[in-house]
């Protein structure tokens, strides 16, 4: 007898929300730069959920969800906004390398210093003589 498979969906396993945001976040790490990962990965999780309302919510149809959020769709940057917003995430950005405090405080003392001191020598804007 033979052996008869499925394809394999991740949509299938994720069924909370706490799946969800630990997919979404599991996808971002692995692969932050990589645009049409990320779509498809809301795909996944969009699929998880109820295509149709996402749809009704996002003002988009199921059609071109299903296309844009594909493996080889590549949805535009207000697409995926509209779909992030309408599953209840937000974007953030983040810097690679965390700038210390201690930088950027002296970053911000030493412009408000430096502009203290040109307002204190008279080095405010300049007016002609009429």
């Amino acid at each position: 007898m033979p052996l008869k498979t499925t394809p394999y969906d991740s949509a299938d396993y994720l069924r909370t929300e706490e799946d969800r945001a630990a997919y979404l976040a599991a996808c971002m790490e692995e692969a932050p730069e990589d645009a049409s990962f990320i779509a498809h990965a809301l795909g996944i999780v969009a699929r998880s959920r109820n295509m149709s309302q996402l749809a009704r919510d996002t003002g988009l149809t199921r059609e071109g969800l299903y296309k844009a959020l594909s493996d080889s769709g590549n949805p535009s940057f207000d697409t995926v906004l509209k779909v992030v917003h309408a599953l209840g995430y937000r974007l953030t950005m983040t810097p690679r390398k965390p700038v210390t405090r201690t930088k950027a405080l002296k970053r911000a003392t030493g412009k408000a210093s430096r502009a203290t001191a040109a307002s204190t020598r008279g080095g405010g804007p300049r007016t002609r003589p009429a």
